[in-house]
């Protein structure tokens, strides 16, 4: 299965402007997106369909982005990923304490 090219990444336009809005994703190069110093999600295309392979784990797993129906999943369990990672994890605070400077200290 080969990497999407350019007709088949247009075709994906609408999806892709979608990951381009979302704040911690970077693409690297059309239609290749990285959270962090990672990659994170990717397009391939084949006789079958368009695929992304998206890293939701520890390995991509491979979606169809055929269809409609199949761009909204894959968005909402990117959101969802995304969502989960920017949540603090339980048992700590939602936002991180002020540091008090050496002279807040000594009042």
């Amino acid at each position: 299965m080969k990497h999407a090219g350019p007709e088949s990444l247009k075709t994906l336009s609408p999806l892709l402007e979608q990951l381009r809005r979302r704040a911690p994703l970077v693409e690297k190069r059309l239609g290749v997106y990285y959270l962090k110093s990672r990659a994170f999600l990717h397009f391939h295309e084949d006789p079958t369909g368009l695929f992304a392979d998206v890293r939701l784990a520890d390995d991509f797993e491979r979606r169809p982005v055929t269809t409609r129906a199949q761009r909204a999943a894959l968005m909402k369990r990117v959101e969802a990923h995304l969502a989960q990672l920017a949540s603090p994890l339980p048992g700590t605070s939602r936002a991180p304490r002020a540091r008090q400077t050496s002279k807040a200290r000594q009042r």
